[in-house]
């Protein structure tokens, strides 16, 4: 099952900075989207749902083995390579993925390449092959100053910390700020690239 950019709300232009949001196929409770839907505005409801999924210690947490984790985070790294988007904060939680970026495609493509390259290969390492493994809905909101821009990198890049899974942002490994922007950095000074 390939993720949809099926977004709240679904109003970026061509070249806007999104906010993106998704998760593991049945991450939330069921019956959780009717009751989000029902909140004030997406944003309320996107904040309890985050809140939800930071909290999780049951339900599919596929996301904090280190390999899924990674099939993950190199998608994302080589999506950008393939100037699909540029990147400028990611996370890879325990359930779900928050990744702020500037599209060069249209959403879905955008998003079937991320479900196509993690998808299948994630499933064969748990031994679920076949299984939907995301989500389809995703979360995407449109950033439209430099002071909200600068709030949702922090927001992503704070959430393991928010989540009580790091006691800094540069401690979790699966995200810009942490252990494998390090790496990903040394790897590139070692193979002579900038």
């Amino acid at each position: 099952m390939a993720l949809n950019a099926t977004a709240l709300p679904r109003c970026c232009p061509p070249g806007a900075t999104v906010f993106l949001t998704w998760r593991l196929y049945g991450a939330l409770p069921r019956g959780w989207c009717d009751r989000a839907r029902a909140l004030p505005d997406s944003g309320h409801a996107f904040a309890q749902t985050d809140r939800l999924l930071d909290m999780a210690n049951r339900g599919p947490l596929w996301l904090r083995d280190q390999r899924i984790a990674s099939l993950v985070a190199i998608a994302l790294e080589l999506g950008e390579r393939h100037q699909l988007y540029d990147r400028f904060a990611w996370v890879v939680m325990p359930n779900h993925v928050h990744v702020v970026m500037r599209p060069h495609r249209p959403m879905p493509v955008v998003m079937k390449y991320i479900a196509d390259a993690t998808e299948g290969p994630a499933n064969r390492l748990l031994g679920r092959s076949g299984n939907p493994f995301w989500q389809r809905e995703t979360y995407e909101r449109c950033i439209h100053t430099a002071d909200e821009f600068h709030r949702v990198v922090q927001y992503v890049e704070h959430n393991p910390v928010r989540a009580n899974l790091a006691r800094s942002k540069a401690d979790w490994t699966w995200s810009s700020a942490g252990l494998w922007q390090t790496r990903a950095q040394r790897h590139a000074a070692a193979a002579g690239q900038p």
